[in-house]
């Protein structure tokens, strides 16, 4: 099966020139012997079981990938916390041995209402738990999920991320330029220099973005304490019950 297998995939890649032939400028030049051709297609619809069965393989392969690079993860989240948590912004306590990862879209709905559930748990765990945050901006579907990113990094630059954190969940429904800087003003931050920020935040928050996308994870709010992981917008019980079992 393991012979047929590789046999299929060279059937693929030469189908996959083929088809790009005739879809893209870049592969004008190369070109297809016309019996080879026929005699992929032939292949094709003789066997188009091995297709499923060259999926399956795929597939399997990447999430044993997935998962390797998960573990990986979760064991330098226990081991050695601060090459998870970088420049991040933090709170809590600092030498905790449970650290909370959450991975979150200011313009998300289910995180703004994660985030009332995750400061009463951080109001009375903060001598316990450290707990960190990440940038995950859906912007396929949240248009200020970016731009909100970038006025939170800024006001982490003046020591004012979680003040400002909370104010952008608390208006959720008013986020854009007029609102962040009123934020700003109200925090009595270095409003030239928040601005200026704002337009340097890109590389750290695509940095977060692309942990996140090595993680597989694809929605938010998505959080990670020790070695658990859950998401959504979870109730009190339910991360209470992942601390009693990371202790």
């Amino acid at each position: 099966m393991l012979r047929i297998l590789q046999y299929f995939g060279v059937v693929v890649c030469l189908l996959y020139l083929i088809i790009c032939q005739g879809l893209h400028p870049a592969f004008a030049a190369t070109r297809i012997d016309p019996q080879i051709e026929a005699q992929v297609l032939q292949i094709l619809r003789n066997h188009p079981e091995a297709i499923i069965e060259s999926l399956e393989v795929y597939q399997k392969q990447e999430q044993e990938k997935l998962q390797q690079t998960r573990q990986i993860f979760l064991q330098d989240l226990k081991t050695n916390p601060q090459t998870i948590i970088a420049n991040s912004p933090t709170t809590g306590k600092p030498d905790a041995k449970v650290v909370l990862v959450e991975f979150s879209d200011f313009q998300c709905p289910f995180c703004a209402k994660a985030h009332d559930t995750v400061k009463e748990f951080m109001d009375k765990h903060q001598d316990e738990v450290k707990m960190v945050y990440k940038h995950l901006p859906l912007a396929n579907i949240h248009a200020q999920a970016i731009p909100a990113a970038q006025a939170a990094w800024a006001a982490q630059q003046q020591g004012k991320f979680w003040e400002y954190h909370d104010a952008l969940f608390s208006q959720q429904g008013k986020l854009g330029e007029d609102l962040y800087l009123k934020i700003a003003q109200n925090l009595n931050l270095d409003v030239e220099k928040f601005k200026g920020d704002q337009r340097k935040a890109n590389a750290a928050i695509a940095q977060d973005m692309q942990l996140a996308s090595k993680l597989g994870l694809s929605g938010t709010p998505f959080f990670i304490m020790n070695g658990e992981t859950f998401s959504g917008a979870v109730e009190l019980e339910q991360i209470e019950e992942v601390l009693s079992r990371v202790r």
